[in-house]
């Protein structure tokens, strides 16, 4: 996963990658209640918030760290939710937290929150291994810590 970045000095980027991280920031620090204000207070539009967020990353979060949060699709099938865990614990890793959406059209959208710093491998490994179980779709990395 982290193969398919590069690191880029931002001083020869368009100006709004930057606002993206900096909503980003205002969201996750709570100073602002919902995209629509923080990106009105960075002075973007939703639309290059949300074609961008997942794709801006600040360098302290691409770093090796202690935890690490994952975004996918799974297919409402018994057993998909299993196979991934037991993808993660082989990696050594440990889950934080799970959060899941109810399934629409037979897929759930699932959020995973890991504590990597045990792990035997990388976490490109990790993600390669769950995009290959069966049911399991856009895993993302979110967010390293």
């Amino acid at each position: 996963m982290l193969d398919n970045y590069l690191m880029i000095c931002k001083d020869i980027l368009p100006e709004y990658y930057e606002k993206v991280v900096e909503a980003k920031r205002l969201l996750e620090d709570g100073k602002v209640k919902d995209v629509s204000q923080a990106v009105r207070r960075v002075g973007i539009s939703r639309s290059t918030y949300y074609k961008y967020k997942d794709y801006i990353l600040e360098p302290a979060e691409l770093g090796s760290g202690h935890k690490a949060v994952l975004s996918m699709m799974l297919a409402h099938e018994q057993g998909v939710l299993s196979a991934l865990l037991a993808k993660i614990s082989e990696a050594g890793g440990s889950v934080l937290t799970i959060t899941q959406s109810l399934p629409i059209r037979g897929k759930a959208s699932v959020t995973l929150s890991l504590e990597i710093n045990s792990m035997t491998g990388s976490m490109t490994e990790l993600i390669n291994a769950m995009e290959n179980t069966p049911g399991t779709e856009q895993v993302r990395l979110l967010a390293v810590e």
